[in-house]
């Protein structure tokens, strides 16, 4: 079970690195009220006692739902979108100010995007703006937490920005919901009522991959990584397959989402079928330590304890540092060669003191040390 809990806290959760350093946060402080009456992860059907269907206009997006609550009907004064996945949980929400919104009363706001580098800068020519404001350039500005993520797209001077669209979404879904999206754009372009914007096709971002891959894939990792609630590999696993099904052509993509339904299915106890998926993705990607070391436990747990440590040992081989894999490679060792199996568990100590999320497996291990040192 430690192995276990460990191939899916270490793997998944901070791509296996030894030691993960957490970035600090970007400032993210704002006195613009806009996802005030609901919050991401809410369930569609508590949504609805809030916004009944006389508010709102539904279409579909992907296998999920857009909700659309027009400009003069919504509270902040401009066009919302909440986005609901297929499992009817909130996932992202998208607000649009085809005027502009000037943000002079919200110096808070302004504040913190003074600090933000912009990750996009661009000319945006929208219909509803003054000409003079459509003059100036456009920033794209990202901020969010430890689990979600706000963009902010703005025009005008610095020292008198325009708020024209806001997103805010769970971290897997970031980035469909980029305001630098195409599809985002042209409802500024193009907003319903206007005479319509300049076009300019070179603008925004369009997928490479399928949309339904993007949506389903970022589905299982919110399920996998426990976004919204519990982890749930029942919905990860569906969701994987489905990612699969609907056609990545990029072989890192797929990849990796064979890589992910692996795990999904080696916390499910279906080892066959993860030790498949495993393999398919290392054909696809011969080298990757984290799927090396999640196939090496598939096989462990299978019997060939063997073929496990061979792959942990080609796991660390790639990664010296790679502190999981040096856990289980010492597991695996200690029927057959007791003395690397200790060295391998003080190797694990020593790249991992200090990290609180490796309180239970370094106490196993120095347990471990303690009896094979006797």
């Amino acid at each position: 079970m430690a192995s276990l809990v460990a191939v899916v806290g270490l793997v998944i959760g901070c791509g296996g690195s030894a030691a993960p350093v957490k970035p600090p946060l970007p400032p993210s402080k704002s006195d613009l009220p806009l996802l005030v009456s609901t919050a991401l992860c809410e369930r569609k059907v508590d949504f609805l006692k809030k916004y009944p269907p006389v508010t709102h206009t539904s279409t579909s997006w992907g296998s999920g739902q857009e909700l659309v609550i027009p400009m003069q009907g919504s509270a902040s004064h401009g066009e919302e979108s909440y986005f609901f996945d297929e499992d009817d949980v909130l996932v992202g929400a998208l607000f649009t100010f085809s005027k502009g919104l000037d943000l002079k009363p919200y110096p808070v706001l302004r504040l913190t995007l003074s600090q933000l580098k912009p990750s996009v800068e661009f000319y945006l020519n929208v219909a509803q703006l003054e000409t003079r404001m459509n003059m100036e350039s456009s920033a794209l500005l990202e901020t969010g937490d430890e689990k979600s993520t706000t963009q902010y797209l703005v025009t005008g001077p610095h020292d008198r920005p325009v708020l024209l669209q806001a997103s805010y979404t769970i971290d897997p879904y970031v980035r469909l919901f980029s305001p630098y999206r195409r599809e985002f754009l042209d409802r500024l372009r193009n907003f319903a009522g206007g005479t319509g914007g300049q076009t300019m096709e070179s603008q925004g971002t369009e997928d490479k991959e399928p949309f339904a891959s993007l949506q389903q894939f970022a589905r299982g990792q919110a399920a996998q990584l426990a976004y919204c609630g519990d982890k749930n590999y029942e919905i990860a696993a569906d969701a994987y397959q489905k990612a699969i099904a609907s056609g990545f052509t990029n072989k890192v993509w797929l990849a990796e989402a064979r890589h992910k339904l692996g795990v999904a299915w080696l916390v499910k106890g279906q080892l066959e079928k993860a030790k498949a998926e495993l393999l398919q993705s290392l054909t696809l990607r011969p080298n990757i330590p984290e799927v090396l070391n999640n196939l090496g436990t598939v096989q462990v747990k299978l019997g060939d304890t063997a073929a496990g440590l061979r792959l942990f040992e080609k796991a660390v081989t790639l990664r010296p540092n790679y502190a999981l894999a040096r856990f289980n490679l010492a597991g695996a060792s200690e029927t057959t060669n007791p003395k690397r199996a200790l060295s391998e568990y003080e190797t694990y100590l020593a790249l991992v003191e200090g990290i609180p999320e490796e309180e239970a497996r370094m106490a196993h291990a120095k347990e471990r040390v303690k009896v094979l040192k006797q």
